[in-house]
């Protein structure tokens, strides 16, 4: 959440700022005015309690000198009454209060671009696309064909945007999470494997919930299948003061991700690039205020590092405006070469959420001078596995059909091509 101290220093400011993200934010003014409202009765509450406790001296006072007290008994039941009152005013108000907030987007970094979704900005390009010298294939047609995806059995199991890997595509994927892990591992991230059903409260602390329930896979008694590893993984320091000079954590995170793709009707039907069920490394850091900024920079590096070893082209962007996740301050998309389809997709987000979750879930940590303070929390893709496995078949085929495996690869794999 942002903080609600931003509301009450300047709510116009705050509707500005958001307001670049292409949303009406302006019932942060109800906000606003829920707030003032929720102090005001607070006040009362204290003036009441001032008042019932030096009522209870008087008292205490006066049946020593057998005084009669009857009316301040009576004032001091009809002051309880109100304090309950007043009390069950505030805890609405409250409810109320977070409920917007937790609807309430971060705000943005400013040197996000302005723009609509689509609308990135360059920032570097690694390698120039693959030419090709022979009519290519899609990674599903050379899947097939190599029998190493089947999409049929895939639905018959599950359903549409499943698929089964089989054989070398089997180990292909395996592989590539292997190979992530590793290369993360070894630049000082620790390796997590979290539950994959994870709870309500993880889901809202990251910003999954309210906003992106639709996209969620929700089984019973308020559970959820992961949808990314960010989740579990952030939410291993919910609730948690953390000791400064255990700042920042690095850890690489393996999951299966499940989502609903809601609203993806018709979009990247055929193929893995948009399934219900994918595999996915991630890199996630808590760090403190101070070292987000940095962190950032080196989660991107350390993301691309397994496309550069791969030799798989790809370029970075900064996401404008209004393309930018709502829990994110500032996010870099990494886009990789998809022949088939000519031209860049997406395979990993790599975003600075600044002290947005860690308010939502109560991270913090003991600063040098004992002061406690949110984090701030990062996460980027190290990478999505069915993207790069898509990526690696497409930019690698050989005439005959066959895959050439990368050199790093072939230790993990056993064989230096898929044939």
């Amino acid at each position: 959440m942002i903080d609600i101290q931003l509301i009450r220093n300047d709510v116009e400011k705050v509707i500005k700022d958001l307001s670049k993200r292409n949303q009406d934010f302006s019932f942060l003014r109800i906000v606003k005015q829920l707030d003032i409202t929720r102090r005001e009765k607070l006040q009362t509450v204290e003036k009441l309690k001032n008042e019932r406790n030096n009522n209870s001296k008087e008292i205490g006072i006066k049946l020593k000198n057998k005084e009669d007290v009857s009316n301040l008994t009576l004032r001091t039941k009809e002051i309880g009454i109100e304090i309950s009152s007043l009390d069950k005013e505030i805890e609405e108000l409250e409810i109320k209060i977070k409920d917007y907030l937790l609807k309430t987007p971060n705000i943005l970094d400013e040197r996000v671009p302005l723009g609509k979704e689509d609308e990135s900005v360059l920032i570097k390009e690694y390698l120039k696309p693959t030419v090709f010298d022979f009519e290519i294939k899609s990674h599903y047609e050379l899947g097939e064909q190599l029998d190493i995806l089947d999409f049929p059995r895939g639905v018959k199991i599950a359903g549409p945007r499943f698929v089964v890997y089989k054989g070398l595509g089997a180990r292909l994927e395996r592989s590539l999470i292997q190979f992530m892990m590793d290369v993360h591992a070894n630049n000082n991230y620790k390796e997590i494997i979290p539950p994959y059903i994870i709870n309500k409260d993880s889901m809202t602390t990251t910003g999954q919930l309210p906003k992106f329930e639709e996209d969620a896979f929700k089984l019973t008694n308020d559970y959820y299948l992961n949808p990314t590893a960010e989740v579990p993984t952030i939410n291993m320091h919910r609730d948690e003061i953390i000791p400064f000079d255990q700042l920042p954590l690095r850890y690489v995170s393996y999951t299966t991700a499940f989502r609903s793709e809601a609203g993806s009707a018709g979009k990247d039907t055929k193929g893995l690039i948009r399934t219900h069920q994918f595999n996915k490394v991630e890199l996630i850091k808590i760090t403190s205020q101070e070292e987000s900024e940095k962190e950032h920079i080196d989660m991107l590096k350390d993301s691309e590092s397994i496309l550069q070893l791969l030799g798989i082209p790809y370029r970075v962007v900064i996401l404008c405006s209004g393309d930018v996740g709502s829990s994110m301050s500032i996010t870099y998309d990494i886009e990789v070469w998809i022949p088939s389809q000519n031209k860049y997709r997406e395979i990993g987000s790599i975003s600075n959420a600044r002290d947005y979750q860690a308010r939502r879930g109560a991270i913090r940590y003991k600063d040098k001078n004992g002061n406690i303070l949110l984090t701030h929390t990062l996460n980027g893709s190290g990478l999505a596995v069915s993207r790069t496995w898509v990526a690696l078949v497409e930019n690698f085929q050989q005439k005959n059909g066959s895959i050439i495996i990368p050199n790093v690869l072939t230790p993990y794999m056993k064989v230096d091509k898929i044939i």
